[in-house]
């Protein structure tokens, strides 16, 4: 798995929560796509929509049909983001990625309960109130509380409170 396209993700939509936009992109990769469908599933952010260069109409955002990726045109496709905010705050206030090229960190099932619970467990700081690791496993990526209920573990991706 690439890692740096998740840690470049993650870097974009901290600076694009602090910039305070309601839509931003991402590029379009499997991995980027896996990270931002298991950031939905945890209600960190509100739309994904795969689109172009262009972002997708707003009142369609969520019914958005956008042309098939091809050869000729997958080097230009996006991944469209809805950021949340609550009240005057971003709801992602900060994303750190955890595993990096240089040094992946992979957690097994008894580390990752430990982990969930608050206790440190190697280069893995404790969850704290409020906050999300997202893993990848062999069932996809994953939020920590889906691993730990589907008892699999894998590579740590990033962290987001």
């Amino acid at each position: 798995m690439p890692i740096h396209a998740i840690t470049n993700s993650c870097a974009h939509l901290q600076n694009a929560a602090r910039a305070r936009l309601g839509l931003t992109s991402i590029p379009n990769s499997k991995y980027n796509l896996r990270l931002a469908l298991a950031m939905h599933r945890a209600g960190l952010v509100s739309s994904v929509t795969r689109g172009g260069p262009t972002p997708p109409p707003p009142e369609s955002l969520l019914t958005h049909e956008s042309e098939p990726v091809t050869t000729a045109n997958v080097a230009t496709r996006r991944i469209w983001l809805g950021l949340k905010y609550w009240g005057d705050k971003p709801v992602m206030s900060k994303l750190q990625a955890v595993s990096k090229p240089s040094r992946k960190i992979t957690a097994k099932i008894n580390e990752l309960e430990k982990v969930a619970r608050g206790f440190r467990v190697g280069h893995l700081k404790g969850l704290d109130l409020g906050e999300c690791l997202f893993v990848s496993t062999d069932l996809g990526v994953l939020e920590i509380r889906e691993a730990l209920e589907k008892k699999v573990g894998g590579l740590v991706l990033c962290r987001v409170s």
